[in-house]
């Protein structure tokens, strides 16, 4: 059974998942307050709440998941599962990564940080302008796809008024992507501005170091220098230095 917990934000579904779940529940419940709340949200967030009580799927339960997903593949920002149930919360991990919006597993005495984390920014991209064609960029938390919207569009206008592009990565408060949604933006992001910048200065911790270098070079044909976290200064100056 599938229980519409109401009240929740707006562009927020909640849902509690109990007993044996059947076609019927995706048909009556869950599929319509869906559609409905597509024509009002670009976009929604997901919670579901699976209790102690829940049996598993029917056969036709799992095929009305399957077309459900299918069908609103990309409708959703960010999707918790809240559970107890071991074997639930290992298949809600591994898959996060292949969904196309951020997707978090939590114990059935974290519905309230389930809510909470649901409802906050999960990561953001900010920009600082340095002085001639420096920029300073900084990715901070786990970043889902919406973050680079917003930050292509400002790179190409610092670009335009700069005539150029030193880029300083700051990747000290970067902890992620939150699925693949958000590596695909990122590495469109990279694709479509490889051949800008003449100087890249990457800034993380040393152990990610070696393999940035290896991984940026691949992508871009400026020069590129990676620093560790302690050595911002280091980077800020090797970037904002004049050509001898």
């Amino acid at each position: 059974m599938i229980e519409h917990i109401p009240g929740r934000p707006e562009g927020t579904l909640e849902f509690r998942v109990t007993g044996k779940v059947t076609a019927k529940d995706y048909e009556t419940i869950l599929g319509p307050i869906i559609e409905r709340a597509l024509v009002e949200n670009d976009r929604l967030k997901l919670l579901i709440v699976v209790d102690e009580a829940y049996e598993g799927f029917d056969l036709g339960a799992a095929w009305e998941d399957a077309r459900l997903g299918m069908k609103h593949w990309s409708g959703f920002a960010r999707a918790a599962v809240v559970t107890d149930k071991d074997w639930l919360q290992t298949v809600t991990k591994a898959m996060a990564f292949m969904m196309p919006c951020p997707v978090k597993a939590f114990d059935l005495d974290e519905l309230d940080e389930a809510r909470r984390w649901l409802s906050e920014s999960l990561g953001a991209i900010h920009m600082r302008e340095m002085g001639g064609t420096a920029l300073h960029v900084e990715l901070m938390g786990e970043l889902a796809p919406v973050a680079y919207a917003q930050a292509d569009g400002d790179l190409d206008a610092f670009v335009n008024r700069a005539g150029g592009l030193r880029l300083l990565l700051d990747l000290r408060g970067f902890e992620g992507w939150q699925g693949l949604g958000g590596l695909r933006e990122h590495l469109s992001l990279l694709r479509d501005h490889y051949q800008i910048p003449d100087r890249v200065a990457v800034v993380m911790d040393d152990a990610w170091v070696k393999l940035a270098q290896k991984v940026l070079s691949r992508f871009m044909k400026a020069e590129i220098r990676t620093y560790d976290e302690d050595d911002f200064e280091a980077a800020k100056a090797w970037i904002t230095q004049a050509d001898a």
